[in-house]
């Protein structure tokens, strides 16, 4: 598989049944079209839709149906529509349970940066810091390192922030960590993936669970036997 499609097959399995998602704009809107169809949820964009289906098939685009993303998307039956503010008003409320995010750069503390690289020409920020405070959960996927080889993972966030201590999740292509007030855990590391290379392309400092758990879900106490570390 390559980087995408491994992060996103792994980042699906965080959507449980009944829930109200936000994809953020980016690599997480694919995973509309990963969803298992058992799965019964409703996925909200902040640009006013609660029930986005999977993306149009050619020739059958809606361009007044759209994602935050500017992408054309379908609608699923019972689908809602709605303006920006009440679309803000649920995000602020609470009421979105799980929000899949992209990220630039993330921190050990679990700071988030992913709305602008300063330089660049942006739009503005988006809905990401009203989500990064009101959805019940934050989950970022992203690669791990950069073009130039660079973690993405790092001591202290060196782009402008989008919240601070908000992330609960990671997921990249190399590992999935998790953010709790003892610090960043490593939980899990992707199929191939071991445990040095992981280390050697994190910034940030972390522990690692003594469930570390590999690609696809073996569990292997790794630090504890002192043997294998890779999956």
């Amino acid at each position: 598989m390559d980087t995408r499609t491994k992060i996103i097959k792994r980042a699906v399995q965080e959507i449980q049944n009944g829930m109200n998602v936000n994809l953020g704009i980016g690599m997480p809107t694919l995973l509309a079209n990963e969803i298992p169809k058992e799965l019964h949820l409703l996925l909200q964009s902040e640009n006013g839709l609660l029930g986005i289906g999977p993306y149009p098939v050619e020739g059958m685009e809606d361009p007044e149906l759209i994602n935050a993303g500017k992408e054309t998307v379908t609608a699923v039956i019972g689908g809602s529509f709605f303006d920006s503010a009440e679309s803000f008003a649920m995000i602020r409320g609470g009421h979105i349970d799980l929000a899949i995010l992209g990220g630039m750069e993330v921190s050990e503390q679990g700071d988030l940066a992913n709305w602008m690289i300063p330089g660049k020409l942006v739009k503005g920020m988006g809905g990401a810091m009203d989500l990064v405070h009101g959805a019940k959960r934050i989950v970022v996927i992203m690669e791990h390192t950069n073009k130039y080889n660079e973690s993405k993972i790092k001591k202290s966030c060196s782009l402008p922030l989008t919240g601070q201590k908000v992330v609960n999740r990671l997921i990249t292509d190399l590992a999935v960590f998790d953010f709790t007030p003892e610090g960043m855990i490593l939980v899990e590391t992707q199929e191939g993936v071991s445990l040095d290379e992981v280390i050697e392309k994190t910034e940030a400092s972390f522990t690692i669970s003594a469930n570390l758990t590999c690609g696809k879900g073996i569990a292997k106490r790794l630090l504890l036997l002192g043997k294998e570390k890779h999956c």
